[in-house]
């Protein structure tokens, strides 16, 4: 397999995923604005969406969106738990979760990395978050992770996208339990590995 992402986006996600799994993997950072591989591939050909990450299956076959090459990846590993199984009332709680992340969280932070994006766009994602972010750090108060005590790939996603609070001066500290919460995800070994591979750390 092979995943083409660009460092600290949120591809970090996946790649994190790839790493507890211990499958083989390779990975190819991507120019998103010219479309180009590190290895000159036109990205477009591998992703018509131009966007990271996408997965190339050793078949052949390409997955994008992040929550579905995270669930493929768990998939290929059950004894690894990265996921409930599918017939789990804890697998779509999972669900719920991963589509939070990507349309209340994920999207918010979108405006402050587009140059596009009014003043007006900003504080109202702002505000999003901040009421977003409340809600999770009440919910993660008394676990260790989002589903309770077993890690899973929704944890590596909410810790992608809470990395990037930094980049536009949101200070997590107002929340205890979600700086907690990131130290205790960033300590997994996998985490780093990804981290470290991405030129993160």
């Amino acid at each position: 397999m092979k995943l083409f992402y660009k460092a600290g986006a949120c591809s970090l996600a996946s790649h994190i995923v790839l790493e507890e799994s211990g499958l083989p993997y390779e990975i190819e950072a991507v120019d998103l604005k010219t479309k180009v591989t590190a290895s000159g591939a036109d990205f477009m050909a591998i992703n018509p969406k131009g966007y990271v990450p996408a997965l190339q299956l050793d078949d052949g076959n390409v997955l994008t969106e992040g929550p579905a090459i995270m669930q493929y990846i768990a998939d290929q590993v059950p004894g690894k738990h990265l996921a409930p199984l599918a017939d789990a009332m804890s697998r779509y709680r999972l669900q719920g979760w991963l589509t939070f992340i990507g349309t209340e969280l994920h999207k918010n932070f979108s405006p402050f990395f587009n140059p596009a994006a009014t003043s007006e766009w900003k504080a109202a994602a702002m505000a999003n978050l901040e009421r977003r972010l409340a809600y999770v750090a009440k919910h993660i108060d008394d676990k260790q992770y989002l589903l309770g005590n077993e890690y899973s790939i929704g944890d590596a996603y909410l810790f992608t996208v809470l990395g990037w609070a930094s980049f536009i001066d949101l200070d997590l500290n107002k929340w205890p339990a979600l700086t907690a919460y990131q130290a205790r995800v960033a300590a997994r070994p996998a985490v780093q590995a990804a981290m470290k591979a991405e030129g993160l750390i």
